[in-house]
């Protein structure tokens, strides 16, 4: 069974910085891509950015390039996003996610909201 758990959300100001963590079990990690998807309040889930098995190949959606880093530990079957330089319209709930098969995998979500 495929568990993914975020964690590291927060409250933060703008021009803040998080990093979240996903840290996966019951799947051979190394073997999928993994990505983070956010939700704001009231829109449709959207892909924020991919990064492929080894780590070397990193997609971003337009709005966070530049502000938003992926990464991945294998060892520790664990996804990161470092977010800086946050802004009020990345308030959402935040998700990792694993495809697999053809099926899509998710955590819980984290809250991360940006406000002063």
């Amino acid at each position: 069974q495929v568990r993914l758990v975020e964690s590291g959300g927060g409250l933060v100001q703008p021009g803040g910085s998080l990093r979240l963590s996903c840290a996966a079990s019951g799947v051979t990690f190394s073997m999928y891509a993994m990505s983070w998807y956010r939700q704001a309040p009231g829109k449709e889930r959207e892909w924020v950015t991919t990064i492929s098995r080894d780590g070397g190949t990193k997609t971003y959606v337009d709005s966070v390039k530049g502000r938003f880093t992926i990464s991945r530990d294998n060892a520790k079957m664990t996804v990161y996003l470092q977010m800086n330089n946050l802004k009020p319209e990345d308030t959402a709930v935040y998700y990792c996610s694993c495809l697999r098969f053809g099926l899509r995998d998710w955590g819980q979500g984290t809250q991360v909201a940006v406000s002063s």
